[in-house]
């Protein structure tokens, strides 16, 4: 009988903010499948999820090229696919872990989709996991929407002029990875047209967690755990 996969999202770094289904899941399977770059075997997630693996569990890095050259990220998520699926037919239950939601810009999702392609019938659970800006919001306090406001969800890769006309029609809105294009998005927003108040948050729940109110304060290099919350109300 094939093994059963979970899709496990372990939050954006404080280990104590699994979900308890999550933790009850990671100290039963046998197999813990960490995604890493392919330059290198480091797993933030897998450290996050550490305290709650099963002492014993073996642990397979899936290597995914930090590239945005499709044919290359397809041939990497193929290749990762037919090993989870090797592991699962030999009937080893395993988890997959991912930082913050497995289905919010996760590498998960593209090798979920590749292994419904591969092998459709395969049992695949997704446990979802608390977002690094749910965690941001809840330790500065800000409202992420309320009443009739809606609540834009962008990435940071995204050019800064595109993300001015996306902002233009939100009320409120969260911009993930704001890393890349940094600088440019801080001009965009000094010039925006209306009032908006900022948050900008790095390594949310690690020892070099930072915080700030201040576009003025944020570093000008950000880490690629960075991003921002963009309101229209004041945080309480």
């Amino acid at each position: 009988m094939s093994g059963h996969l979970y899709g496990i999202g372990v939050g954006p770094g404080d280990p104590e903010l699994l979900t308890i289904k999550a933790a009850k899941v990671l100290g039963r399977v046998d197999l813990i499948l960490a995604a890493s770059s392919t330059k290198n075997d480091d797993s933030l997630a897998l450290d996050i999820a550490r305290p709650h693996v099963k002492p014993d569990a073996r642990i397979i890095r899936l290597g995914f090229p930090m590239s945005r050259n499709e044919g290359t990220l397809q041939t990497a998520w193929e290749e990762n696919a037919r090993l989870v699926l090797k592991e699962l037919e030999a009937g080893h239950d395993a988890a997959f872990i991912t930082l913050g939601d497995p289905l919010l810009y996760s590498t998960f999702a593209y090798l979920l989709r590749t292994l419904r392609t591969l092998a459709p019938e395969q049992e695949v659970t997704v446990i979802p996991g608390i977002t690094s800006f749910q965690a941001v919001a809840a330790a500065t306090q800000t409202v992420l929407a309320e009443s009739a406001q809606n609540l834009l969800i962008l990435p940071g890769i995204r050019e800064a002029g595109e993300l001015r006309k996306s902002l233009e029609g939100a009320d409120n809105a969260v911009i993930l990875k704001a890393y890349t294009n940094f600088s440019a998005i801080r001009e965009e927003l000094r010039t925006f047209p209306t009032p908006t108040h900022c948050v900008f948050a790095s390594r949310m729940g690690m020892k070099e967690e930072f915080i700030t109110r201040s576009l003025d304060e944020a570093p000008d290099n950000p880490t690629y755990l960075s991003l921002m919350l963009l309101t229209k109300n004041e945080s309480l």
